[in-house]
């Protein structure tokens, strides 16, 4: 079957996914990888290994450019009021959910030192993708929503950085090399620095040059030119192209002028590049894995969300954030997707004796925590009172967040 053709019912049962997903007031996210999910291995199978390598880059293209929405948060006037404590609020999640993961598999589970410290380090990065788009969907605004996206955000870099360490830890407890204290510490330090840098320059000639586009398609295809081509750096140099493209969004929304023009010329272009990110991650997933992860993987799943949980209301009581971003900030932060499934490829590459039992669990987390993950988001947004929050704003001037 031609590829355009695959791609355009991929479109159209994205679509009814997330039709569907309303009547029953889920998130739109949730119908489009429950769609995809349809659409893959586990039931039609007319998305198959090849087409979703195929499409990798349509995924990889909008993960960036979510990415760079998120850059948007990162106002420095608005995080210098949140600034320390989101730092702390981050680090608690990253420790609660490393923690509590390391404790079951390596105490309870008794599995080697090598597999645990690596498996609990992979568990400390959020996907971002699927809480923006609920909250965009729900127009949701307040101090939970006003915490979630710099906590995300900051705990992919703690979560790169803590795998780094974790992996050397386990080549050197393997004998399968001879790494430095020093070394553990500054390989991971350089990806992220690096990729901050790339990001800064990028972000930098963004500004210079979208002052001189003459209209909004002139903008957009720039904007677009920046993202592919940092992306494309990123990856090149074997850096972080998340936090690259975090980094441009930051540099454009603190420098520029007047920033929402270039983020509301993006979002007229994203919506169906969204749709085809989510539905293709769901035809992607593979439920034969549920019969492969036994007690552990479903051990982890568990492990994992309640360190986010517990580290996440820890964190926040210990910087006397609102009632609300304690009682419902770990439940936004359970999806688990791209630098996931990215590390996963890293520990192929690194410690294949123990790829094959760490990439089962980590994708059968990934099933479970992106389809119901955006679910949970809602839940929390709602339970705080976000949801319209932003149209609130609007009439009633901008909200005060006090953590």
């Amino acid at each position: 079957m031609d590829t355009l053709f695959k791609l355009g019912i991929v479109i159209v049962v994205g679509l009814l996914g997330g039709k569907l997903a309303r009547k029953f007031k889920l998130p739109n996210v949730t119908g489009y990888l429950l769609a995809g999910l349809l659409l893959g291995p586990s039931f039609f199978k007319l998305i198959s290994d090849q087409d979703t390598q195929a499409f990798s880059i349509i995924s990889e293209f909008a993960l960036a450019c979510i990415a760079f929405s998120i850059g948007n948060e990162f106002v420095i006037k608005e995080l210098r009021k949140l600034g320390k404590s989101i730092v702390i609020i981050t680090f608690a999640e990253v420790i609660g959910a490393i923690g509590i993961v390391f404790f079951v598999t390596y105490v309870i589970f008794k599995q080697p030192f090598a597999f645990s410290i690596v498996i609990a380090s992979m568990s400390a990065a959020t996907a971002p993708a699927a809480t923006l788009m609920v909250m965009r969907q729900y127009r949701a605004r307040g101090p939970l929503t006003q915490t979630i996206l710099p906590v995300v955000a900051l705990d992919d870099v703690y979560g790169i950085i803590a795998f780094g360490i974790a992996i050397s830890l386990a080549k050197i407890t393997t004998g399968g090399a001879n790494y430095s204290i020093l070394q553990m510490f500054t390989q991971p330090l350089v990806e992220v620095v690096g990729s901050l840098v790339l990001g800064a320059i990028m972000g930098f000639l963004l500004v210079l040059t979208a002052g001189k586009a003459s209209d909004k398609e002139e903008l957009l295809s720039l904007v677009l030119a920046v993202i592919a081509a940092t992306t494309g750096m990123a990856n090149w140099l074997n850096l972080s192209s998340l936090l690259a493209c975090i980094m441009v969004g930051t540099m454009l929304v603190n420098l520029k002028p007047n920033p929402s023009r270039v983020f509301l010329a993006l979002n007229d272009f994203t919506p169906p590049v969204y749709l085809l990110f989510f539905t293709l991650a769901g035809a992607s997933l593979d439920l034969s894995i549920l019969f492969a992860v036994g007690l552990l993987g479903i051990a982890y799943i568990f492990a994992r969300a309640a360190g986010k949980m517990l580290g996440a209301w820890v964190g926040a009581k210990s910087v006397n954030a609102p009632d609300t971003v304690r009682k419902y900030l770990g439940l936004a932060l359970l999806p688990q997707g791209g630098i996931s499934i990215g590390l996963s490829v890293l520990v192929r590459q690194q410690l294949p004796e123990y790829a094959v039992a760490i990439t089962t669990i980590i994708m059968f987390s990934v099933l479970v925590y992106e389809t119901t993950g955006p679910i949970f988001a809602k839940i929390a947004i709602d339970q705080a009172g976000e949801i319209g929050g932003m149209d609130r704003a609007e009439n009633q001037g901008p909200v005060q967040v006090s953590i």
